[in-house]
């Protein structure tokens, strides 16, 4: 298909304007422009371009891109590299940050939120005026049973500050590196916050605040999105899309 078509589609549907993002959401270098087979994966690198062409692929589709508001990297090491490897191979590289975390369907968080079978799902999480997480309610569980649940869905290496009650019934997400929102969910009154990261002072929040948190992986809690477009995509407009796995226990 065109990649233009792709690129209109993926910008309607992921409502892409509606977002203050840190970085250009869409196409961040231009390849060819019949697209005939896509690679996707949470994070551009150089692993994943290489995976990318050996399979063909004439566009890589990622959640992390290679151009931030808060870097202006030089055209020299890992970063020459990948622009190299794109520019030479005519690889076409598109990037979808905050809108594939928000997306009420294919989205990171709501991902999460349906794999953890929560009910009454709805935005949450403020970013600059826009809510890129959702919360939900769920059958009263025990905090133990509700954090197996996390470790056997979404990381079993995840890092847990248990001080919420011994029976959760709310559950607030957004995915990432959004630990600090964790006063967002205080303030919503949540039993439990998960994201991705955590910092170092966010265990004594927790605690004093009488909340769980949970830091479940910022890979982890984000291969959801990527993995959902490139279904659809897959679905939609019958083109070849294959998500490649590189794991990051960050």
């Amino acid at each position: 298909m065109e990649r233009e078509k792709l690129l209109t589609y993926l910008n309607r549907f992921l409502k892409s304007d509606e977002f203050n993002d840190i970085c250009p959401n869409g196409l961040q270098v231009e390849g060819k422009k019949e697209i005939k087979k896509i690679v996707s994966g949470v994070s551009a690198c150089v692993e994943l371009f290489e995976k990318a062409l050996a399979l063909n692929a004439d566009t890589v589709l990622v959640h992390h891109g290679i151009i931030w508001n808060f870097e202006r990297p030089v055209y020299q090491g890992s970063y020459k590299k990948r622009v190299k490897i794109l520019l030479e191979n005519d690889l076409n590289l598109l990037a979808y940050h905050l809108p594939l975390d928000a997306h009420e369907i294919v989205g990171n968080n709501i991902q999460i939120a349906k794999q953890l079978e929560l009910l009454d799902i709805q935005p949450f999480g403020d970013y600059k005026g826009t809510a890129i997480g959702f919360s939900g309610e769920i059958e009263p569980i025990s905090r133990k049973k509700f954090f197996n649940r996390i470790k056997t869905l979404i990381n079993e290496n995840a890092l847990i500050f248990p001080y919420g009650p011994e029976k959760i019934r709310s559950v607030g997400i957004i995915s990432g590196a959004a630990q600090k929102e964790i006063q967002q969910a205080v303030l919503k009154g949540l039993d439990v916050f998960i994201t991705g990261e955590v910092s170092e002072h966010i265990m004594h929040y927790a605690r004093e605040e009488g909340i769980h948190f949970v830091a479940a992986g910022h890979y982890a809690t984000e291969r959801y999105g990527i993995i959902a477009i490139s279904r659809h995509l897959k679905s939609k407009f019958n083109i070849d899309v294959e998500f490649v796995d590189i794991p990051n226990p960050v």
